[in-house]
Order: C-alpha cells, then structure tokens, then sequence
C-alpha cells in the first residue's frame, strides 16, 4: 500500500506520450505535481512567475524526467498565449493543464482593498478561464483532453477574513461545470480538486494571519486544532494531492467530469 508522501505507483507510465501543462510550478503542491506527470512518463511544461521555476526544471531535468519552463505571470494573457503556444509547437500536443496557481490573503473586510479582492480573483478564476480558452485547440485535438482547476475546502463553505478568496474558489467551482459541459462533445474532461490543509509555505503564513485576526493563539495553535478535527488526524502532503490530480487525468477517471473532488481527510463531507 502506498505510504503518505508517496507517489503511487499504479501511475508509472501511464501519460507516456502525452503533454501536461502546469501553473504555480516552481515549488510546493504545483512542484509536486509537475514532478509526478513527469515521473509517469508525461512531458510537462512547467509554468510560474518566479524565475525559480528554472532551478526547479533544471532539477527534475537532471532526474532524467521530460520537462521545460516558462517564466509566465498567468494573469497576464500575452505570456499565458505564449506559454502555450510554445508548448504545443514543440511538443506537437497538449493533452493535460492544470490550473495550480493560486493566492491568498486574509484580512478583515473593513480593510479589504478593491484591489486586493480583484487580485485574488484575477489568479485564481480569471486566469484558469484564459489558460483553459488558449489551450483548448490543442486539448480538442486530444483523443483525451483533461483540464484540472485548483479549488479549496473554501469551494464548499467560506472562511472568516477571506471572501475574496472564498469568492475566487466558488467561482472556480462554476468555471469548471460550465466548460465540462461545452467541452464534453470534443472527450475533453473538466474537473476541479479541493484541497483542505495542506503542509506548504503557505499555511505558516494562514496559521499566523488567522491566528492575529482570531486572538490569543500561539504559533501553530490555531491550525493544529484544525489538524486535530480532521477525521483522519493529519494534514495533507503535496504528494497526497498529486495523486489524486494524476487519477482525475487518467484514464481510470475517464468517466468523470464536470465534479469537485474533496482531498482533506475528510474535512468537507459534500
């Protein structure tokens, strides 16, 4: 049985002459992804606005694993156009994207800025809507085409000093039902994947925001007791939501679309 924080095996080879494109790919869950495509055969492109995402492609390169890079900022749609198009004329195909990058921040509302909220969604819903407009010729062209949005526990229920990013997180949920819909005649599936808790970077910096906002927790206080309500006890890995967007993408999963799949130890129970 395969251990927490491992890639199952059950994936090796299977996206063997395909193409995946990933966002948010320089480091932590995006990372994680982009790594196992790769290391079940996939190519992948690994995308992100941080130039870091080249140390992290030069890495996984040396591992003997298909992979390039664009320094791309995803809200940007002249580099998201580019990004694509390059992939797909040196690849000759893409049959696999994965919306992963995201943002976040926690506020009170009477100090939520027009811009901040505008931000979050620019990242998190506009941009998977651009990705998924310019990658759609080449996923059409695929004799399987899959699309995968990054949504959140915040997809089911909102958060306290987030509503931008509950907001983002819903409208990733309606994003990706209506394209599973128009996208369903050409075999292209559309699915989302909502992570709970995940151990990254960026749930220091949540446990430290919330806990501000909430009052009289220490470091780490405040995510353990979530930790500690979670029916199976422990965070997510990076890993854990790997595997699950590597099913959503294959072909065990090719009767599957149009759905929001809980990964959060059983956090969300809808």
């Amino acid at each position: 049985m395969t251990q927490p924080g491992a890639y199952s095996p059950i994936f090796t080879g299977h996206f063997a002459g395909k193409t995946a494109i990933v966002t948010g790919a320089s480091r932590g869950m995006g990372r994680s992804i982009a790594a196992a495509f790769a290391d079940a055969g996939a190519a992948v492109l690994l995308v992100d606005r941080d130039s870091t995402v080249e140390e992290t492609t030069a890495e996984l390169a040396a591992a003997g694993m298909n992979v390039r890079s664009a320094i791309a900022d995803v809200t940007d749609e002249g580099q998201v156009a580019n990004a694509i198009a390059d992939a797909g004329e040196e690849w000759g195909r893409i049959d696999i994207v994965v919306n992963n990058a995201g943002v976040i921040s926690v506020e009170y509302l009477d100090k939520l800025s027009t811009a901040e909220f505008k931000r979050i969604l620019d990242v998190n819903t506009v941009a998977p809507f651009v990705i998924a407009r310019e990658a759609a010729p080449w996923l059409r062209k695929s004799a399987s085409g899959v699309i995968l949005n990054a949504a959140s526990a915040q997809a089911r229920h909102g958060f306290i000093y987030t509503p931008h990013y509950a907001a983002s997180k819903f409208g990733v949920m309606g994003l990706t039902q209506s394209l599973a819909k128009e996208f369903a005649p050409d075999n292209v599936r559309v699915n989302a994947y909502c992570p709970g808790i995940v151990k990254t970077d960026m749930w220091g910096y949540l446990d430290g925001a919330w806990a501000e906002r909430f009052g009289g927790y220490a470091p780490g206080e405040l995510i353990q007791e979530w930790i500690d309500n979670i029916p199976l006890k422990r965070p997510a890995t990076e890993t854990d939501v790997a595997n699950l967007v590597l099913f959503l993408a294959s072909d065990a999963a090719s009767y599957i679309t149009g759905q929001a799949i809980n990964i959060d130890g059983g956090m969300e129970m809808n």
